[in-house]
């Protein structure tokens, strides 16, 4: 069983493909392609970590629709954009607002996460090599050694696994302020 983490998939969001996604010719082909891609990595026994804005503007049955042709055990950090129509989907758990979660790597190692739908410039366990994924900022803002964007529109519009997000972090420039601050930065 593999983890994978996404965000701001915004299912049925003919707003957001106009305006910033037009790389698709229309609302069925986003969410046609956005479905493709997260099936191509993602099998029926595993984890998917979704950090908000699954569907926006869509119906409650586009909103099952689209949730039952997904694979994997789908859990859910409530974004700013999920409404009932997405709370009420068959999550493995009830959504939550945050998460605090520990995930093993391919070698064994336990990599300790704070799963929030927006950034946050510090967050528990940051002193403890927490690391923070997060969507809402659609690939906005700039990666830190410990925090990065997982919404599609920083990973190709599909999930991504943990060993990509910690080799964007370790490549990442910026620290995060706390600690750039006690390192003399």
């Amino acid at each position: 069983m593999a983890t994978f983490f996404i965000a701001d998939t915004h299912f049925g969001d003919t707003h957001l493909v106009e305006r910033r996604r037009r790389t698709f010719a229309s609302v069925e082909a986003h969410d046609a392609a956005l479905i493709a891609r997260w099936n191509a990595r993602v099998g029926a026994a595993d984890e998917v970590w979704h950090l908000g804005d699954f569907a926006a503007h869509a119906s409650r049955a586009h909103c099952a629709a689209v949730f039952d042709r997904l694979n994997g055990i789908k859990r859910l950090v409530r974004g700013n954009h999920d409404s009932n129509r997405v709370l009420d989907l068959p999550w493995a758990e009830p959504p939550v607002e945050s998460a605090r979660i520990s995930v093993q790597d391919a070698a064994g190692r336990t990599w300790r996460l704070f799963l929030a739908h927006y950034a946050h410039r510090a967050w528990p366990g940051l002193w403890r090599e927490t690391r923070h994924l997060y969507g809402h900022t659609h690939a906005t803002l700039p990666d830190t050694t410990r925090s990065c964007d997982v919404g599609v529109d920083a990973w190709d519009f599909s999930p991504v696994g943990l060993a990509e997000i910690l080799a964007r972090q370790d490549a990442a420039t910026l620290v995060p302020e706390e600690l750039a601050r006690r390192d003399g930065g």
